[in-house]
């Protein structure tokens, strides 16, 4: 039976001189709230209540903690607090302000600017339901991502990472602008510590490292993380999960079809993106941002003749395999 998620603040609750108007979103580690402070101006409110260490009752305004798990919470806090006093001292057009973070009810809120639009997740969604054979056009990729590559850098340059990249997590605006919203930082801290159940990471969009105890994490992970969300803007759907790579790697098949529909310089960053050894990745933004705005780099080679009668071939194979797997009984284990 699945535990029972903490109940959110009701609306018209008063935190930190600001007022509740309604719940917008909700995961493992945290609320987010429409808020109004004192001269009406709406803003997003986030609380850290991560559903795995803590419960509360509908009305109430105090988390309840077992005692087990006091300590383990108090390490998120600290973490989440630290998040909100780096993100404050953060100010560019890419990255969600912070304008205010508080201690009230055992817990902390940071208070960041409301945003108005949809995530890129949901762009994507509605892209692919059209089934043309770019998702999004290569410019609109690049323009996107020369964006949120900005915003990133300044968020390595305060020796800070973000460390949950994801379609979900880059908001479009309803002014154009792309922003980086929801960083990781308490959700990373409390996955490396005791045996804390780790609901942390988004299949497709974590690197390799980030399922290890023992790996160093540095900027090279937060790149990973953005060769996939490039990778899911051009094919609609994020790429297989790094476990699963590391016993059969799909990658590479995934983005040869892609030759002559994307250019081969934005095919090549996914793949230097997303290699499975950190090291063999970008070390830095701005090497990634460098490869990027290349001059000349749009070439667009197509696929021989040979290759796609390979690859139709591939493909054939694997859907009989499939079939015949699924008609024994071993669907389920196919990964």
């Amino acid at each position: 039976m699945s535990k029972v998620k903490p109940s959110s603040l009701p609306p018209d609750t008063m935190i930190g001189g600001y007022r509740i108007v309604r719940k917008v979103a909700a995961g493992g580690f945290g609320v987010v709230y429409l808020a109004v402070d004192a001269e009406g101006q709406q803003l997003a409110i986030k609380e850290y209540l991560p559903s795995s260490l803590v419960s509360r009752a509908p009305g109430a305004l105090l988390p309840a903690i077992a005692p087990e798990k006091l300590s383990l919470y108090r390490l998120g806090l600290k973490s989440f607090f630290e998040e909100g006093r780096a993100l404050a001292q953060i100010s560019h057009p890419s990255v969600v302000s912070v304008m205010n973070f508080f201690r009230e009810n055992e817990t902390v809120y940071m208070v960041m600017n409301y945003l108005e639009g949809a995530s890129l997740q949901d762009f994507i969604v509605t892209a692919r339901e059209q089934k043309k054979s770019k998702v999004f056009r290569e410019s609109t990729i690049r323009s996107l991502f020369d964006e949120i590559l900005r915003g990133l850098r300044i968020v390595h340059q305060h020796k800070m990472l973000h460390l949950d990249i994801k379609p979900a997590n880059i908001f479009i605006t309803d002014d154009n602008r792309a922003v980086l919203i929801d960083f990781g930082a308490a959700r990373e801290v409390l996955s490396k510590e005791g045996n804390f159940v780790r609901p942390m990471y988004t299949p497709g969009f974590a690197a390799p490292e980030m399922y290890r105890r023992d790996t160093k994490m540095g900027p090279w992970t937060d790149i990973y993380a953005i060769g996939a969300c490039i990778y899911a803007c051009m094919q609609g759907y994020p790429p297989n999960e790094a476990p699963q790579r590391l016993d059969k790697d799909r990658i590479e098949v995934a983005l040869t079809r892609l030759r002559g529909v994307y250019s081969d310089n934005l095919i090549e960053v996914v793949q230097w993106c997303m290699a499975l050894d950190p090291l063999s990745r970008p070390q830095s933004v701005f090497a990634l941002q460098k490869e990027m705005n290349r001059e000349g780099s749009r070439r667009y080679t197509k696929l021989t003749v040979s290759e796609k009668v390979r690859l139709q071939f591939d493909t054939i194979v694997t859907d009989t395999k499939k079939n015949v797997q699924k008609a024994t009984g071993l669907g389920a284990k196919l990964k």
